[in-house]
Parts: structure tokens; sequence; C-alpha cells
């Protein structure tokens, strides 16, 4: 998984389209973030997951995932670490991050 993948499964999501914030792409549904990359060459990601899908994601793939610092992490945003990451994780990590700022 790379930064290019990253992007190409977050806007293969309906409605997905990038923007940027503080200086990063984020990829938006309805106006609202649901995911980020934070650097280009080297990841991290980001998804906004629900607080009980973060501890579901960080407890089967604890390689991969990892909670933010702070009120942000504690809320449910999660670094995705892009290298060991596969694309079928990824997938489903997005959807769950888009379909929570859909609702």
């Amino acid at each position: 998984m790379n930064a290019a993948t990253f992007r190409r499964l977050a806007l293969e999501l309906p409605g997905a389209v990038e923007g940027s914030h503080m200086g990063h792409a984020d990829f938006r549904t309805g106006g609202r973030i649901f995911a980020s990359i934070i650097d280009e060459v080297e990841g991290p990601g980001m998804v906004k997951l629900a607080p009980e899908d973060q501890s579901r994601y960080i407890d089967e793939w604890p390689d991969v995932f990892s909670p933010c610092a702070g009120a942000w992490g504690r809320a449910g945003a999660t670094y995705v670490r892009l290298p060991p990451a596969r694309a079928a994780v990824i997938r489903r990590a997005l959807k769950a991050a888009y379909n929570r700022v859909r609702a």
C-alpha cells in the first residue's frame, strides 16, 4: 500500500472528492472529511472511524492501525501505516469512515 493506492481507494467511494486541509490531501463526502494522507511519500494515512470500529481495527491489525493523539484519537481518528497495509482492509476502513461522516 502506498499513498497513490490509498487515494484511489478513497476516491472510488460514491461522491468522494479530494481536497486539502492543513497542508495535506483529504477525502470528503458531503463536505465532510472521512480520510486524509498525512505524508505523500511515506504516509501515514488517517481514517475517521467510530471509536468502536477503531478498537476493532487496532485489535485485528495492530501493525497497520493506531489511534491519533489526544481527543482526535479518542473520537476515532485513526492512523493507517501504509506500507504494511493490504488494499482489502483499507477499502473496508475507508468505507466505514465514509459511512460514518455521511450519517
